[in-house]
């Protein structure tokens, strides 16, 4: 007797499961096991947000040449990640020790990741114990420029890229020699490319 009432109501809970899913629209199939794929729902379940590809950059060697590439906003958010937006078209700062061009020992090119204009040569770079990539003088002078910040309370000099004008950070006379400057940049706004 408590056998049969215990399969009975084993099998009333059932129904009123399997109904449920026909009134909702749900499907019962991923409740059971081996019963199969489940239909999707018509609230997908949440998934993880793919990251985007690393987009294709044309990467320019040399010294500037004077030909400035100009963008609206818009078209920048299309064609950055939001992490390089905020720093290269609304001039934010990055956290420091987060960027893996920290640890980059390897001879090569640091890039604008804006436009791809050559920045900086790893044979510049050092330590500075900041926490953001930092060099003492850059490949080539006409390649980046210099402009006033003061934003805070201090005054600072900002550094962009002189074909893009995205900001890339900041520079200071701390360095090391044989310049005495620390060129203090967001490593979200570059691109490191080690050469072959």
């Amino acid at each position: 007797m408590k056998k049969a009432f215990a399969s009975m109501v084993f099998l009333t809970a059932g129904l009123t499961v399997f109904a449920f899913g026909l009134l909702t629209g749900g499907s019962t199939a991923a409740a059971s096991p081996g019963g199969g794929s489940a239909e999707p729902s018509a609230t997908p379940a949440k998934t993880k947000r793919a990251t985007a590809a690393e987009r294709e950059l044309a990467l320019t060697d040399g010294e500037f040449d004077g030909k400035e590439l100009i963008r609206s906003d818009a078209e920048w958010r299309r064609e950055l990640s939001g992490p390089a937006f905020y720093v290269l078209r609304q001039e934010g700062t990055e956290r420091p020790y987060t960027s893996p061009l920290n640890d980059v020992k390897k001879d090569g090119t640091f890039y604008c990741e804006a436009c791809g204009l050559a920045l900086f040569s790893s044979k510049a770079k050092f330590d500075s114990g900041t926490g953001w990539p930092s060099f003492y003088e850059p490949i080539f002078k006409k390649n980046v420029r210099e402009k006033i910040d003061r934003s805070l309370d201090e005054e600072r000099i900002e550094i962009e890229c002189a074909r893009c004008h995205s900001h890339l950070g900041h520079v200071f006379d701390d360095g090391p020699e044989p310049t005495g400057l620390r060129y203090c940049m967001n490593g979200v706004a570059m691109r490191f490319r080690a050469t072959k």
